[in-house]
């Protein structure tokens, strides 16, 4: 593994409870069916711009053996693409789209994805605001076809409400009768935004609970912000934060970045 060290000098502070119990099963290992169907795994991660412990944000990913992961926060500034592909490479997967390019949203992937298409979306610019995008893509799993966006929603209620939106609006515009749509989205289930996502796709902890929920952990965990959705047709077969899961360690969650992954199993029919 690429030892990458500390990129910054101000750790996250990281509260965790673990369960006392992780889960009543363990998550599905990616495959292929006979059928041309897909288990892809799927990790939503808010990284901090890698300002905290790379090496341990590494271990996280590696374990949780994704096939795909959705980042928010990427490194943006100088040398970001070198950052981000040693990352990738140190987790065994490579670079699909994103970054600055799409104002932080990234997507990374694992050899067995191939790749049809990418494009990264800047949304409007608001006076004041951070820039926000989405980092988006097409890929195939053996047979099944699946769009992809990561994205980090604003911080503003209307801004982020109206962000919303626009996401159901590009993984329509995706082109693929599947699609998977991840992140950080400054926002509980109960607010405007969520619910508008969970009510056109599949929200993966409300549909298949599975490991922990709270996802925000610089003060708590208390809260669940991050999460990932699917389109009906896939079918979610456990979604949650890894803790507990072999080779992901209560001390690389604390010091990896101030969030908490969360990891989903879809199976993706063919298409």
């Amino acid at each position: 593994m690429w030892s990458f060290g500390r990129c910054g000098s101000t750790p996250a502070r990281i509260l965790i409870a673990m369960p006392t119990s992780f889960s009543a099963s363990p998550l599905p290992a990616s495959r292929t069916e006979s059928d041309g169907s897909a288990v892809i795994r799927v990790l939503s991660y808010n990284i901090r711009s890698m300002r905290d412990d790379t090496d341990a944000l590494a271990r996280v990913i590696t374990a949780c053996a994704p096939d795909l992961v959705l980042v928010q926060e990427a490194p943006r500034f100088f040398r970001w693409r070198k950052k981000l592909a040693r990352l990738a490479a140190a987790s065994d997967l490579v670079m699909l789209s994103g970054g600055a390019t799409a104002a932080g949203p990234a997507l990374l992937c694992s050899l067995r994805a191939t790749v049809e298409r990418t494009e990264d979306v800047l949304l409007p610019l608001t006076p004041g605001e951070h820039r926000r995008g989405f980092a988006t893509a097409v890929v195939r799993f053996g047979g099944a076809r699946l769009g992809v966006l990561s994205c980090h929603l604003s911080l503003r209620n209307d801004e982020r409400l109206e962000q919303s939106g626009m996401l159901l609006d590009r993984v329509a515009g995706l082109g693929t009768v599947h699609a998977v749509a991840g992140g950080d989205l400054n926002e509980r289930p109960t607010g405007p935004a969520f619910r508008r996502l969970a009510d056109a796709l599949q929200d993966g902890w409300a549909t298949r609970p599975w490991g922990g929920e709270h996802t925000w952990t610089f003060d708590g965990p208390d809260r669940r912000i991050d999460a990932v959705f699917a389109t009906p047709g896939v079918e979610v077969l456990g979604c949650g934060v890894p803790l507990g899961l072999p080779g992901v360690s209560e001390r690389d969650l604390r010091a990896a970045t101030d969030h908490l992954p969360v990891l989903a199993a879809l199976r993706v029919p063919a298409t």
